[in-house]
């Protein structure tokens, strides 16, 4: 039997390199073979809306390229060669060094590398991403580690009351990162919190990273991705950490986000509920002139619809289509691999999607099954409309259905500042759903 896993929705744990390279000014190094670190790219981030490599992605890592030479002799000494050049002909407030499997399979000591440089002073750090060790989420965690303990460093001071360190989205992993995380930015610091949202645009890059052990708490956003490294930082700065599963999407589940970690940071109630109310004022006004367009349509639109993709999304989107617009779940599947700890409480939250809905939700990586599966679900008497991955397109032409693609690989979208979280980015994706629906139907 083969253990291959056919229209893969990850890349190895060497694609964190797109976790550093999405801090403005980071510049990752890639200690691998041939063609790896353009693996990467082409996979997280152009052939899923056509994102960019920004500063320090793309064209732009330097990398090894180890031949057989490092294989048989070891790649030391290429690493150091590499480095040295790098520091002359680069601009970066941070290198990031990263191993693929030849350099972990040989053995090379890349942490005696690195080490010669960060003792003269050179703001560098390493992690070990060989492939084997996992996919680019378990990448993810081993950076933000690295980074944490070999540049930000040990601190005993004092902490800053209503700041806080956010650990939620995958960059470049999800679409549509950068637009989501700045609206997650923008609504904590509207309820009054200073936030070190860390990646992507908004973020003041390795400056705020080394505010990371002056913050009051973690705020980890999403069902599993970020708890490692909330309870590394609680051990670490001894700073407590709140873990909110589900990325609000909405008014209704924006405001109780809000809600719970205003509770958590002790911040006026008074002074939350006013935003809220400011916020909800401007998104129902909305959602008044779109009510025409409902009254006129719903005959015609999807009642029951499929997730296909990362967790993360994969939750927000079925509390947001089941409790804010009516829907009914057909299939949810979960396509990352998490690791088998956390799948219970994932579980949990689809048992409690509403006060009288629940769903069954399912893992699995292959596309292949994923699309027997979609073929083996009722999905009634109207076409259904499917959230999932170009990977899906086809499956959806089949079923006489639509489809949003909301994660990798999105070929199909183009992606710049696009966010579909919080007040705004909900209104961004009914206007996206809506739009396909009718299109799929004219």
């Amino acid at each position: 039997m083969s253990n291959s896993i056919n229209q893969i929705r990850y890349v190895c744990a060497i694609g964190a390199m797109y976790t550093a390279s999405a801090i403005p000014r980071v510049i990752p190094i890639t200690h691998c073979g041939p063609g790896c670190s353009d693996k990467q790219y082409t996979n997280l981030a152009f052939y899923n809306g056509f994102q960019g490599g920004g500063y320090g992605g793309g064209a732009v890592p330097p990398s090894v390229n180890a031949s057989e030479q490092e294989v048989v002799f070891g790649g030391n000494e290429r690493l150091k060669e590499l480095i040295e050049a790098s520091l002359k002909i680069m601009k970066a407030d941070l290198f990031v060094v990263l191993t693929g499997c030849i350099a972990d399979l040989v053995g090379d000591d890349v942490g005696a590398v690195v080490g010669e440089f960060q003792e003269r002073g050179v703001p560098i750090v390493f992690a070990e991403t060989g492939g084997f060790k996992g996919n680019n989420f378990t990448g993810h965690e081993l950076v933000t580690k690295a980074i944490i303990d070999q540049y930000v460093g040990d601190y005993d001071g004092p902490k800053e009351e209503k700041t806080v360190n956010v650990w939620s989205l995958l960059p470049y992993q999800n679409t549509f990162w950068r637009g989501d995380l700045a609206e997650i930015k923008r609504v904590l610091e509207g309820i009054g919190l200073k936030v070190n949202i860390l990646f992507g645009n908004t973020s003041k890059g390795v400056e705020e990273w080394k505010e990371i052990p002056k913050a009051a708490f973690n705020l980890v956003l999403s069902p599993w991705l970020g708890l490692q490294t909330a309870e590394h930082l609680e051990r670490k700065y001894d700073q407590p950490y709140l873990h909110i599963p589900v990325i609000p999407i909405g008014a209704k589940e924006t405001g109780a986000f809000l809600r719970k970690v205003a509770a958590f940071a002790g911040l006026n109630a008074s002074k939350v509920e006013k935003f809220i109310e400011q916020e909800e004022e401007t998104y129902y006004h909305y959602l008044e002139d779109f009510s025409d367009f409902y009254a006129e349509y719903w005959w015609g639109l999807p009642a029951k619809f499929a997730v296909i993709g990362d967790s993360a999304y994969n939750l927000a989107l079925t509390k947001f289509l089941v409790n804010q617009l009516g829907l009914i779940p057909g299939k949810q599947i979960i396509t990352e691999n998490p690791p088998e700890e956390y799948r219970e409480a994932i579980r949990e939250q689809y048992r409690n999607i509403a006060e009288d809905v629940k769903a069954d939700v399912e893992f699995e990586e292959d596309g292949y099954t994923v699309g027997q599966k979609l073929r083996q679900t009722n999905f009634g008497h109207k076409p259904p409309i499917i959230f999932g991955t170009t990977w899906e397109r086809d499956i959806a032409k089949e079923l006489k259905g639509a489809i949003v693609e909301v994660g990798f690989p999105a070929s199909y979208e183009v992606v710049i500042s696009r966010a579909y979280v919080g007040y705004r980015g909900a209104l961004t994706l009914l206007e996206k759903i809506y739009t396909t629906t009718i299109s799929a139907s004219a």
